[in-house]
């Protein structure tokens, strides 16, 4: 919490002198420093959410924090242009600058500190952790009694119920007996790749955003060359794109869920692998025709497919790493994730000039790079053999540690 509000503030100030940047190399510099501070932001926003929410409803919750980001997204971009276009380019980054001030105090008045793992009650049969403090004479708060009643309906309610009931051993070696808070980074990022589950999840996200870094760079031209419709119109199409992609976060999280509920203990793998899978077909129609109303439809869909996938791979994630080293761990994931998507335009390029340049380059480009996304998918359905048992070894591992 402490760390959320050090970042955003120092991204208002960051912002708020890149209005001031009289030439491209001290523009470079804040928008560098205003890059490293988002990226810091996320291992906090996911190590909030496996704390705050249960095991159970974080695939739902993952959706509707990565919708609000595409929202903000959207907004920033409206309020930014609109800026730049009624005064100048500076009033852009100092009008972004402003709304991050209420967020530091919303953060700071209405944003506790949860306890480390303090979602220890999701998995059926373990007591409540106010129990021992008097809050619940049967040792069970209602909220608990409410999710068992739930669970009783379902069948299953969190990966771990269902690890629980099949019986299902966790990976001895791989136990940590101990509080990992005072690991190094490079200890923890050691500790979580021997994790079967862990790196294959990392390649199969890191597959898909690689296409995605490649898309971004080059879909404005490709899109004006290849459907022939010009820059003004395009941004009213990405606006539609963005809402299927919107509307695909928010129900791949819930769909995970929901199956999750009806007793698939791999639900959240499963929706990720057909997710990828079904996203190629619909991208590449998109990228092959040349009818603008056709191509942006089957883009939408594509969108929306692939969007799906994210949510419940964050979820999956947390399921399978013990709760002190949540931070941590996607700090690492974003290192990685990073360094390997900031080639992709530059292979992009690289491949499309090869090719033959062009709009035709760029076609055959964007086809060829939907390939890592098939992968990704495969990558998922490896992972169905590895995640229950890591994720029994992640339950194990926080037991012992409390033990």
């Amino acid at each position: 919490r402490v760390l959320l509000m050090i970042v955003v503030a120092s991204w208002i100030i960051a912002e708020g002198v890149s209005g001031f940047a009289t030439s491209f190399s001290f523009l470079l510099v804040t928008r560098a420093i205003i890059g490293a501070l988002t990226a810091v932001a996320w291992p906090c926003v996911a190590s909030l959410t496996g704390d705050f929410f249960p095991a159970r409803d974080r695939a739902a919750i993952y959706g509707l924090i990565i919708a609000g980001e595409l929202v903000g997204m959207g907004i920033g971009f409206f309020i930014s242009g609109e800026a730049s276009t009624l005064l100048d380019w500076h009033w852009s980054f100092y009008a972004m600058a402003v709304p991050p001030i209420a967020l530091v105090w919303v953060i700071w008045r209405f944003l506790p500190e949860p306890e480390r793992g303090s979602q220890r009650w999701i998995t059926e049969g373990e007591e409540d952790p106010n129990a021992a403090s008097g809050r619940s004479a049967k040792g069970k708060n209602r909220r608990q009694q409410a999710h068992e009643r739930q669970d009783s309906k379902s069948g299953s309610a969190s990966p771990q119920d269902s690890v629980k009931r099949a019986h299902v051993r966790p990976r001895e070696e791989l136990i940590v007996h101990e509080d990992p808070t005072g690991w190094s980074l490079w200890h923890v990022m050691r500790y979580l790749l021997r994790l079967p589950t862990y790196g294959l999840l990392i390649a199969a996200s890191a597959l898909a955003y690689y296409f995605l870094s490649g898309a971004r760079a080059f879909a404005m031209i490709y899109i004006t060359q290849h459907y022939h419709i010009a820059r003004s119109v395009v941004s009213p199409l990405v606006f539609v794109i963005g809402i299927g992609t919107l509307a695909g976060t928010v129900a791949g999280g819930r769909l995970s869920e929901r199956l999750l509920r009806k007793g698939v203990a791999d639900a959240r793998i499963v929706v990720a692998a057909v997710a990828l899978a079904l996203s190629v077909p619909f991208l590449g129609l998109a990228i092959w025709t040349s009818s603008a109303l056709f191509g942006i439809g089957l883009m939408t869909i594509g969108a929306c497919v692939l969007s799906a996938a994210v949510a419940p791979i964050d979820a999956a994630r947390l399921d399978i790493v013990h709760p002190r080293m949540w931070g941590r761990g996607e700090a690492g994931r974003m290192a990685l994730r990073s360094t390997f998507e900031g080639g992709a335009p530059l292979l992009f390029g690289a491949l499309s000039e090869w090719l033959g340049g062009g709009q035709q380059g760029l076609m055959w480009t964007f086809i060829i790079m939907l390939l890592p996304m098939l992968i990704a998918s495969l990558l998922g359905v490896k992972a169905r053999k590895t995640y229950l048992r890591d994720v029994a070894t992640a339950a194990a591992s926080s037991r012992a540690d409390k033990s």
